[in-house]
């Protein structure tokens, strides 16, 4: 979970958008009630969905290179995102043992990778989990840094 934690630091000074204007943040699901903060550095993109009340959903890091490395071990769920199949990785909060921790990475038709994270208590990972599938990455929206 170490990534999560170096990506705390891009949050200060990132900005909201709204589902429509995400800058180079994947396309959110219809009707989902989430909409995009999103901060460009250098390169990279990140983007985290928030709820109305302004929790995180999920969120996302786009680089060149990976900054999440899987762990086989760690396998959980098979899932498609955006036509590509992945494995979602278990991940854990010391200091909340109740909360699952999913993570997971996209190879970009650009040549990037999307490094994608949620958490979630366990009865609303499933839905949780459908809802981070449902991202589209539309490649007019990739920047090509």
């Amino acid at each position: 979970m170490s990534a999560l934690l170096v990506l705390a630091g891009v949050i200060g000074s990132a900005h909201a958008q709204d589902s429509q204007d995400g800058g180079n943040c994947p396309q959110l699901p219809a009707n989902s009630g989430l909409a995009w903060e999103y901060k460009a550095t250098g390169g990279s993109d990140f983007c985290r969905a928030l709820r109305a009340d302004g929790s995180e959903a999920f969120g996302l890091y786009i680089s060149r290179k990976a900054n999440f490395e899987p762990k086989r071990g760690n396998r959980a769920e098979e899932a498609v995102i955006d036509g590509q199949n992945v494995y979602w990785y278990k991940g854990e909060l010391a200091t909340r043992p109740d909360v699952e921790v999913r993570e997971t990475l996209v190879e970009l038709p650009d040549g990037r990778v999307a490094h994608i994270w949620l958490q979630a208590d366990a009865p609303l990972l499933a839905p949780a989990l459908s809802q981070v599938q449902s991202i589209r990455f539309p490649a007019t929206r990739l920047s090509s840094n």
